[in-house]
């Protein structure tokens, strides 16, 4: 392997790792809401169920630190790369969906007046 494949390979799971990190908190967040919906949906009291949303909230609270702490090891290996005379990398295009092609997404169009 070559530099650019080391290199190729790191950016890659760097880029895994933050998705995971984004699906895990997305996951977490619809399980408070499935939660609520339950709740609801069976016509309990409110207070059912409060001590595991709670633990539940605070595993998102738990993800978006580890969400800050893997963006701020892709700023410092950003750094690293820099200052090892390698300039700068880039993997693939910084918008990942191209405009009007994010799935599951309606696009909508804002109009200033």
């Amino acid at each position: 392997m070559d530099r650019s494949d080391i290199v190729a390979s790191v950016a890659g799971d760097l880029n895994a790792t933050e998705q995971a990190v984004d699906a895990a908190i997305a996951r977490a967040t619809s399980l408070v809401q499935s939660m609520i919906g339950g709740r609801t949906a069976l016509a309990l009291s409110p207070v059912v169920g409060t001590s595991s949303q709670a633990k539940a909230m605070e595993a998102i609270a738990a993800l978006g630190v580890a969400r800050e702490a893997i963006i701020a090891a892709h700023t410092e290996m950003a750094k690293d790369h820099r200052r090892m005379g390698w300039g700068t990398y880039a993997i693939g295009q910084m918008d990942k969906y191209p405009e009007g092609q994010q799935p599951g997404v309606e696009q909508k169009h804002l109009r200033a007046v």
